[in-house]
């Protein structure tokens, strides 16, 4: 435990801003690639794929953090806006992808897509769901709308990474190993926080 609380203090000193910058890296690479024809003969399904799976990565994170912790006393809250804009901002850039590079604004094409592809209408809806997360996810929203509101809001992340999820496998309509780890990993995350639910009826009564 004092490890634990070492780390802690630790974590608590430096301010969060830098980790935004770090959390950009990754797209500054991408447009590198961009830049020096680097993203191989498919630019923009690659492109539009790498984004959309970091997306899925800082959503996966932002998860994590209650569950770690829960668990092991680690305490990376003040992290976890990062987290979750980062992935909205990745999930925001993989659908412009798609919608500007991808279908050229061709709006009878996406409503095609969204009619006849499920992954696609699984993805949007990701997208469309966290939305009003991101536009929320500041201190003023928390006092206008009210603590136990805001956190009902908010519960809408756990919808949207399972159509995240969704999105993933059916977009590559197999059953490879990556799609399937990120989708078990939300299931676990997900079933973690409705058992602890269903064993502290409490909690859930008093967020309501």
């Amino acid at each position: 435990m004092e490890a634990v609380r070492s780390l802690n203090g630790w974590l608590r000193k430096p301010p969060v801003w830098p980790f935004y910058i770090l959390a950009a890296v990754p797209f500054g690479w991408y447009v590198w690639l961009a830049a020096t024809n680097g993203l191989g003969p498919d630019p923009v399904k690659t492109l539009e794929h790498g984004l959309g799976k970091l997306g899925l990565q800082f959503l996966v994170a932002s998860l994590c953090v209650t569950p770690l912790l829960r668990i092991t006393r680690i305490n990376l809250m003040r992290f976890r806006r990062m987290l979750g804009l980062a992935c909205f901002a990745y999930v925001a850039l993989h659908f412009a992808v798609y919608l500007f590079l991808d279908l050229q604004l061709d709006w009878g094409a996406l409503a095609k897509d969204l009619t006849k592809r499920p992954y696609i209408i699984a993805g949007t809806s990701a997208f469309l769901l966290l939305v009003p997360l991101a536009v929320t996810s500041n201190g003023w929203s928390v006092r206008r709308l009210g603590g136990a509101a805001w956190a009902k809001l908010h519960r809408l992340v756990y919808p949207a990474a399972v159509l995240a999820a969704l999105h993933y496998i059916w977009l590559v309509k197999a059953w490879p190993l990556e799609p399937m780890v990120y989708g078990v990993g939300i299931a676990i995350l997900l079933a973690s926080r409705g058992l602890r639910n269903i064993r502290n009826p409490q909690r859930v009564a008093r967020a309501s």
